[in-house]
């Protein structure tokens, strides 16, 4: 294919002239651009993986278009980046050198391995690590060990641990380092006095008071049986009442709603609403007045103009076109 070519281009003519002009134009600049930047990339540089241009090679950075090679020094190591140092494993950078970590008696080496910190039980004091004075009925807590609490059954006074005293009728709470009231009986100063339930009356969910059984009220330090008037019942407290429907509260007793004409009772049971083209006025439901080219509203109780007008005081004009 190749010598078919060769010989229908002529004896003068190359192979190129066969290529298309537009595209010679297209490769042309990319040849010349790549080219231009090999010839400016320093030594020890290498072509960028990504992109145009160029960056240098590992263990080099670059210092006014130049590629510098890294001076790493003693005890030291070429970083991720490559262009720069850090200290290797119990050193610490202290200007342009690595100076050794002085790990103290009872201390380690911290997980970066640049810093120290101390063994459980001992905790820092300057440069060193001293024990923690742990007092009788106590452990050391945290992972590290850097602190103490007390046992259960102890609290904390001071730097010491105190036995926690607890009361006839109480016991350790949770923690253990106070104490609750037993079920039936509340605090009082340090002791525990038993709660005083009165007749018709029952210990609540905290078990340190009392609440008034179902149809009773409290007042004072009793239990008063409710007087629900006639046309009522308990609510669902318990504790008060309520009206049936159709009647409303008056003082201490029920009074009968007055529905008017063409209203009708609202879902609470202790009102009255107008029917649809009603409307409230003083005791009784008016009808709805209409000018020409209105409807009834969503509510019903009033009204709205048709499309294409707009209401104006009591009646409907036409929108401007």
């Amino acid at each position: 294919m190749k010598k078919d070519l060769l010989r229908s281009a002529g004896p003068n003519r190359s192979i190129l002239h066969l290529v298309p002009l537009a595209l010679l134009l297209g490769i042309a600049p990319s040849l010349v651009a790549a080219q231009a930047d090999v010839a400016e990339a320093p030594l020890n540089s290498h072509a960028k993986s990504y992109g145009d241009g160029w960056e240098c090679d590992r263990g080099y950075r670059n210092v006014n278009q130049s590629c510098v090679a890294v001076q790493v020094p003693t005890n030291a190591h070429l970083d991720r980046s490559g262009d720069g140092w850090e200290c290797g494993r119990g050193y610490r950078k202290v200007k342009q050198a690595c100076a050794v970590v002085e790990v103290p008696p009872n201390a380690f080496l911290s997980s970066r391995g640049d810093d120290w910190e101390c063994d459980r039980g001992y905790t820092q004091a300057d440069q060193s690590c001293v024990a923690i004075k742990l007092p009788a009925n106590a452990y050391l807590v945290d992972s590290y060990g850097r602190n103490w609490e007390c046992d259960r059954g102890y609290r904390r006074v001071d730097d010491a641990c105190a036995a926690v005293e607890v009361p006839p009728n109480a016991f350790l709470n949770s923690r253990g380092r106070d104490w609750e009231c037993s079920r039936g009986f509340k605090k009082a100063d340090r002791s525990c006095v038993a709660v005083e339930v009165p007749a018709n009356g029952y210990l609540g969910s905290s078990g340190d008071r009392w609440e008034c059984d179902r149809g009773f009220r409290k007042t004072g330090t009793s239990c008063l049986a409710l007087e629900i008037p006639q046309d009522a019942f308990l609510d669902s407290s318990g504790r008060d009442w309520e009206c049936n429907r159709g009647y409303r509260k008056s003082s201490n007793s029920c009074v009968a709603v007055e529905v008017p004409t063409n209203g009708y009772l609202a879902s609470s049971g202790r009102n009255w609403e107008c029917g649809r083209g009603f409307s409230k006025q003083g005791g009784s439901c008016a009808a709805v007045v209409m000018p020409a080219n209105a409807h009834l509203d969503y509510s019903g109780n009033d009204w709205s103009c048709d499309a294409g007008y707009r209401r104006r005081g009591e009646a409907c004009i036409p929108e401007r076109g």
